[in-house]
């Protein structure tokens, strides 16, 4: 298997407890027993790992409150010490700097969300059932790991409930086997995937598929696409999602060809506050749905996010807005094409708004306080809005299309895509983003270029 590149030197700026700089992890093996009705997870993590450029003599993985029964490296029981979250490893032997290496966790207990400025994070208890909501730091709820977005990789999990469960996972089912009254689901997630972009739901669901009909420009094979739904709702999730299918179709168009195998929606038997982006899936709540497309942004929101930000992951949290305003400017799009108020009322509209606010986000670096703050949803549409009257039609979509082929599956930044814009016009781009992006002050509204 080809090793990871060790990872990046610097820690999050805003998370700087998270993650461990010192190495890399390039797959994850989970094992989970999950039993609703009492919210008890005993689960066993293997962890592929690559040392980074120093000798390893310990490492820190993140873990929320479980009981731990042991921790192994390369096979051998290892010393270690777990509380505030972090679970700090001592090998019986260092591993060489550059080394590939295997952790195994084993533990137990009743998962519970992390605890943020931003209300609970990760894994959830439902009414019957549970889902995971992880952005930005809430995996380590569940299963231990290197908690960094940039650090990517891929996923094999398993997990074994009640049979009256549907268990749907990031990634492609590869096996569902019963025996006696518990079943147990297999998925496997190929994509370099974010530690907070992995999601399970488990809950009474129906499996409904959506079909595509492929690109009238440019015919493909249609992206599967499933929706798990609570029975009672199966009718009004055939409005709301009717013309997903056409959503993928064009995206594809725009932003060039979706970057995984398929694409799940999940629809819980609960009222959430807003919709949970994951790894080729999204979560929404009962509330999303109604008959009448009301949330139809949403929709077409989580799905650019699999180009913007699943396949295309940020450097740290600092750059989120590569991922919100590309999947803001996503929704305007599909209103633009769909027979809607086009991109530039949309903007026009963001900027009335927005220029009645405070003026202290910088898009850019907003802070950890202000990083989901609306602001910075409406500004990075703006932002990106912007760039189009830069660039122009036609270079402007070259350009969506570029930065998401060059940049499938790997790690982006805000200096990587002015100097990605730049390749496409000979106008100044830095200047442009610099007024939008780095300067808290709004511009005036951006217009054509001349």
């Amino acid at each position: 298997m080809t090793q990871k590149r060790a990872a990046a030197p610097q820690a999050d700026p805003y998370f700087p407890a998270q993650g461990d700089t010192r190495y890399g992890v390039h797959r994850y093996e989970l094992a989970l027993d999950y039993r609703p009705a009492a919210n008890r997870l005993r689960g066993t993590a293997r962890l592929s790992a690559v040392a980074g450029g120093a000798t390893l003599r310990e490492f820190a993985l993140d873990l929320a409150d479980f009981r731990l029964q042991r921790v192994v490296v390369d096979g051998r029981p290892a010393h270690y010490a777990h509380r505030a979250g972090r679970l700090r490893v001592r090998p019986a032997k260092a591993v060489e700097a550059g080394a590939a290496f295997t952790v195994e966790v084993h533990y137990t207990g009743n998962p519970q969300p992390v605890t943020s400025q931003w209300g609970g994070l990760g894994w959830e208890e439902l009414t019957d059932g549970a889902l995971v909501a992880s952005q930005p730091v809430g995996a380590s709820s569940w299963y231990p790991c290197n908690d960094r977005p940039a650090d990517k990789a891929t996923y094999q999990i398993s997990v074994t409930t009640p049979s009256v469960y549907t268990v749907v996972v990031s990634g492609r089912l590869l096996s569902r086997t019963t025996r006696a009254s518990s079943t147990t689901w297999v998925y496997e997630q190929t994509a370099p995937t974010s530690t907070y972009l992995v999601s399970v739901s488990i809950g009474r669901y129906e499996a409904v598929q959506l079909v595509g009909g492929g690109s009238v420009f440019a015919p493909r094979r249609p992206v599967r696409q499933t929706g798990y739904v609570p029975s009672r709702l199966r009718r009004e999730f055939a409005v709301d999602f009717g013309r997903q299918t056409r959503m993928m179709d064009f995206f594809e168009d725009v932003f060039g060809p979706y970057p995984f195998d398929e694409y799940a929606v999940v629809v819980a038997d609960e009222e959430l506050d807003v919709p949970v982006e994951a790894q080729g899936l999204a979560t929404f709540g009962a509330n999303h749905l109604g008959g009448r497309r009301h949330s139809e942004r949403l929709v077409a929101h989580e799905l650019a996010h699999q180009w913007f930000g699943n396949s295309l992951s940020i450097g740290d949290w600092r750059h989120i807005w590569l991922n919100e305003g590309f999947a803001k400017y996503a929704e305007w799009l599909w209103s633009e094409h769909s027979g809607g108020p086009r991109a530039a009322t949309h903007a026009a509209n963001a900027h009335e708004h927005l220029a009645r606010l405070p003026q202290n986000l910088t898009l850019g670096d907003p802070g950890r306080r202000l990083m989901f703050d609306d602001r910075l949803y409406q500004r990075g549409g703006l932002a990106v809005h912007a760039l189009r009257l830069t660039l122009g039609e036609g270079a402007f979509f070259r350009m969506l299309k570029g930065w998401t082929a060059v940049h499938r599956h790997g790690v982006v930044t805000t200096a990587g895509l002015t100097a990605h814009a730049a390749q496409y016009t000979a106008r100044p781009v830095a200047p442009v983003l610099d007024a939008w992006v780095h300067r808290a002050a709004l511009p005036p509204f951006p217009e054509p270029a001349a």
